[in-house]
């Protein structure tokens, strides 16, 4: 394998010039269009978002407070609080100590800075099975996807992506311990790190010492096992974390698993996120088909979660938001898509919808 294939210098070069982009299309979206702001944004703003002025600021909306709610206090009961995993608010949380307590410039470093790795990461990963030209255009699809910007604001998909990502590099390579202490940690970032078990157990059973990876393996769920103890310890209810999903967003889960979410979107006449479940369906089974099980099983369970605990409010809330972190996804789409004019005008259709996302996103508008 040449040094070219090899290097992650071009991811993080995307990565950057990309983020930059977003960047300055957000800060536009204010400077131009601020008469436009939502004007029932305070229902969710609050002072905490606020700390080094809109350049930074315009990262944090949303969810965002919970995390620096969390990285500044830690848990609470009644609220929405344990919903949110501990690992990006505990990295976010003791970098903004360094920083004099600037929580919302240390979220935002976090998941730069992750999402800087999780690029090169992923370029290692797919070098060796799409080639070298077509991992590039894997990141770029991934880079100008609707949501991307996730991946530079105070959220925790960089995170979760960049620790998805290390647990299928390490199970590729026969390093198992890696991988289930990587997917432990994705576990204490997200709840969708479920996902990575089914896909890293078929890594293991196909190995040479099928039980010692295994065995490997089974060090994730052990890892997630600190949450529940610790809010058992903190707010005196262990699983805190399915109660507030229940209460707050009203999350439940379908008797028909992910039929049910696809009936409810239906009913709901969502065709937006119905659309993109289907195609995430649809470009796992590719991923299954061209680059083995464990990438199928990690993209369709990724779709399977969200469809399976239907939202009363929206049904697939978030779904479009959670789509930016299956990677195999964007593997089958680099493959799918050969011929150069396929390639840019899958990158222009997506990175039109990045752009109106981005816009909304600044102007306080819900966007996934």
């Amino acid at each position: 394998m040449d040094d070219d294939r090899r290097s992650p210098a071009a991811a993080l070069r995307l990565f950057l010039w990309s983020r930059l982009a977003i960047w300055a299309v957000a800060l536009a979206a204010l400077a131009l269009l601020d008469g436009s702001l939502n004007p029932q944004r305070g229902r969710w703003d609050s002072p905490r978002l606020h700390e080094l002025g809109r350049a930074v600021d315009v990262w944090a909306r949303w969810d965002s407070d919970w995390f620096l709610r969390i990285a500044e206090r830690g848990y609470s009961w009644p609220s929405s609080t344990p919903a949110f995993f501990p690992l990006y608010p505990l990295l976010t949380g003791a970098l903004g100590r360094v920083l004099l307590d600037h929580y919302v410039l240390a979220g935002l470093l976090v998941s730069l800075a992750a999402g800087a790795a999780a690029f090169a990461a992923l370029y290692r990963l797919a070098a060796p099975l799409l080639g070298g030209d077509g991992a590039r255009w894997m990141l770029v699809y991934l880079a100008v996807f609707p949501t991307s910007f996730f991946l530079g604001a105070v959220y925790s998909e960089s995170l979760f992506l960049l620790l998805a990502v290390a647990s299928f590099l390490a199970a590729e390579r026969g390093r198992f311990a890696y991988a289930g202490v990587a997917a432990g940690l994705a576990l204490l970032t997200r709840s969708a790190g479920v996902a990575l078990l089914p896909a890293l157990v078929v890594f293991a059973w196909r190995s040479g010492r099928r039980r010692r990876a295994l065995a490997a393996i089974a060090v994730a769920p052990l890892l997630f096992g600190l949450y529940p103890l610790v809010l058992g310890l903190w707010i005196g209810r262990p699983l805190a974390f399915v109660d507030a999903q229940q209460v707050v967003w009203e999350r439940r889960l379908s008797p028909a698993g992910p039929v049910g979410g696809i009936a409810a979107a239906v009913e709901a006449v969502e065709l937006r996120d119905l659309s993109l479940a289907f195609a995430l369906v649809a470009l796992g089974v590719v991923a299954w088909r061209r680059f083995g099980a464990p990438y199928g099983l990690y993209a369709l369970v990724s779709v399977a979660l969200p469809l399976s605990f239907v939202s009363d409010r929206v049904p697939l809330l978030s779904l479009q938001r959670f789509a930016v972190v299956v990677f195999p996804a964007f593997m089958a789409l680099a493959h799918l898509t050969r011929s150069r004019r396929s390639r840019l005008v899958t990158a222009a259709v997506l990175a039109a919808g990045l752009a109106f996302y981005v816009v909304r996103w600044a102007l306080w508008y819900w966007v996934a």
